[in-house]
């Protein structure tokens, strides 16, 4: 017998509203998911399909017009907006597709300022750990324009993953980068999903980074359309596809 694992995160009948009357533009439309625990999720859909609105609700980076979105136990749905600045400091990780790193420090004071901001010091065998996984012990020295784009990706996953969080959200982390680096940084959160139990939501419009991940969620106009698991790039194609065909052409 097999149990249901643990959901991550939750979405239940989300809806997002952006503007009022006839230039009302419904984001989402009665969104409901669970984000597994301890995998690797990719969030797909034709531009406009939602997809960045619904991990941005997800992530506590902005609020539903109506529905629920649960961290955990935690109902961000309700609460306040010194709590979700808590929840995205402790419990969230995030990696971007512009890696926001500050220019004027170091790799290793942009890994570690989200813990200094917070107050706490870094664990220091986890830090080296990460350090070790990641490539960095001979970057740590460098400003952000003394690296590469693959190694400046690096440093932001690393300061995603140095306080542990419940989440890391990752929106379309090969976006600026070249084949090979693109390629290096899934593979680095796949790792850190496999090895460490990290739990990572990607936003993607990349078939091939999408392969990387352990289930693919669909979207298309604001509702869910579906879902792949052990996605392959030929497969999530295929999808794609199906999603961006005329109504007719579905039918």
């Amino acid at each position: 017998m097999t149990h249901a694992r643990r959901a991550a995160a939750q979405a239940l009948d989300l809806v997002k509203v952006y503007g009022r009357g006839d230039a009302a533009v419904h984001a989402l439309d009665g969104v409901s998911l669970a984000i597994p625990a301890g995998r690797f999720t990719a969030i797909m859909g034709p531009s406009g399909s939602g997809k960045s609105t619904l991990m941005h609700l997800l992530a506590g980076l902005d609020t539903a017009t109506s529905g629920t979105v649960l961290l955990g136990d935690t109902d961000l749905s309700t609460s306040s907006d010194a709590e979700l600045t808590a929840v995205r400091r402790d419990r969230i990780g995030f990696v971007f597709q512009s890696f926001n790193l500050l220019p004027q420090l170091t790799a290793e004071q942009n890994i570690e300022l989200p813990s200094r901001l917070a107050g706490r010091a870094p664990d220091a065998q986890w830090r080296a750990n990460l350090i070790g996984m990641l490539g960095l012990g001979d970057r740590l020295g460098h400003r952000p324009a003394e690296l590469s784009g693959g190694q400046q990706q690096r440093v932001a996953l690393a300061r995603a993953l140095l306080g542990r969080p419940d989440v890391v959200f990752a929106d379309e982390p090969t976006g600026n980068l070249d084949t090979a680096s693109g390629q290096e940084v899934l593979g680095l959160l796949h790792r850190s999903v496999r090895d460490l139990g990290q739990t990572v939501v990607m936003v993607t419009h990349d078939a091939v980074a999408a392969s990387w991940a352990h289930e693919v969620v669909l979207l298309r106009d604001g509702r869910l359309a579906g879902g792949i698991v052990d996605p392959r790039p030929d497969t999530v194609l295929a999808a794609m596809a199906s999603l961006t065909a005329p109504a007719a052409a579905r039918a």
